[in-house]
């Protein structure tokens, strides 16, 4: 076989295995809490966001504020912790290789 075949058909296998952890990692979910649990944010291993709890005791009506910081610190620190696992997970399948789109 030619190395241009091997090299498509290496190309194929690799495919199959993104798609494949990309459909493993979007099943996995990561929590992340702040304000002392007060807000809880939970994202799929994707990237999308999947709920976001908040305990009636930190919605203060005079302190909105403050309820939409924690928010947007639970928010980003679960969204922050799937990017970690996507690229773990994801380098793994390529090989360290940086693919363009899929990270």
């Amino acid at each position: 076989m030619s190395s241009i075949g091997k090299l498509m058909k290496q190309a194929a296998r690799i495919q199959k295995q993104l798609e494949a952890k990309q459909a493993e990692l979007a099943a996995r979910t990561i929590e992340a809490t702040s304000g002392g649990g007060a807000v809880k944010v939970v994202v799929r291993g994707d990237g999308t966001i999947a709920s976001i709890k908040i305990d009636p005791q930190a919605a203060n009506p005079a302190d909105v504020t403050m309820l939409e910081d924690l928010v947007l610190t639970a928010a980003n620190n679960a969204l922050g912790q799937a990017k970690e696992l996507q690229n773990s997970e994801m380098g793994s399948v390529a090989g360290g290789l940086q693919l363009p789109g899929l990270m």
